[in-house]
């Protein structure tokens, strides 16, 4: 897998103009443009760009009812072009601390921060460091190998704490997926259908997949936040890992 990626990516780089910040308070008015003058610029779902690349938001909130978050995201995407065969890498991490557990949110950080780490220095490295060893490994090896230095991180760093963890790592036209609790990843297509793409490692899930409750009981039972699998348990396990084609068009949510 990196052999092929090594003769995709070659050594060049490009700076981009930095985007002026602009104040949330600030007035700022809009009108739609013209027919005459829009020449066709909402018509996106044909659009290629080139060299091809993702478009991507990120966003945290502490929500509504407590003081301090316990999640942690990370979010890289990049590109190494040379004219010729060109493609995007990114690597995107959620990590919700498990609330009401001592330390959730140095669990979270602890197991984003080495997710991402392990997964660059061993998948994007090399095409920067040309002196640095390729791993024979695949994506989806390297997936659980991260995910288990992430969970022997977070069990020096936060005893007793958890954290879900979600992390997805797109080479060109694939999505690989790691995920250990309930921290959901979609597929979102233009005509408003979502598609949920991981699965809950939680009680609620098992229990509507054992035909015990429905899904509209799961939605108010008094057990939904419980997990049965997560970063930072005792108990060993393996994270569900799978690989997918990137939706054309569409989005990807996590």
């Amino acid at each position: 897998m990196l052999d092929r990626l090594k003769q995709l990516f070659r050594k060049d780089g490009k700076q981009t103009d930095s985007v002026p910040q602009i104040s949330a308070s600030a007035d700022i008015k809009t009108s739609p443009l013209a027919d005459e003058k829009s020449d066709g610029a909402g018509e996106s779902s044909n659009a290629r760009m080139h060299p091809p690349q993702f478009i991507v938001g990120c966003a945290q909130s502490v929500g509504r009812q407590r003081d301090h978050n316990e999640d942690t995201l990370f979010c890289m995407n990049t590109i190494l072009a040379d004219g010729g065969l060109d493609m995007p890498f990114g690597v995107f991490i959620i990590a919700d601390g498990m609330g009401g557990h001592q330390f959730g949110e140095v669990a979270s950080g602890a197991a984003a921060r080495v997710m991402a780490d392990y997964v660059i220095e061993k998948m994007y490295m090399p095409f920067l460091r040309p002196e640095v060893n390729r791993s024979s490994e695949s994506v989806q090896e390297v997936m659980e190998q991260g995910v288990k230095a992430a969970q022997l991180a977070v069990t020096k760093t936060a005893p007793g704490g958890g954290t879900t963890l979600t992390a997805g790592v797109i080479v060109g036209e694939q999505l690989t997926i790691a995920q250990v609790g309930d921290s959901r990843a979609y597929f979102i297509y233009p005509d408003g259908r979502m598609t949920t793409i991981t699965k809950d490692h939680s009680l609620v899930r098992r229990l509507v997949e054992l035909g015990q409750i429905t899904e509209a009981e799961a939605l108010t039972h008094p057990n939904r936040n419980v997990l049965y699998r997560a970063m930072g348990q005792s108990e060993p396990f393996r994270p569900d890992i799978e690989t997918r084609q990137l939706p054309h068009p569409g989005y990807i949510l996590l």
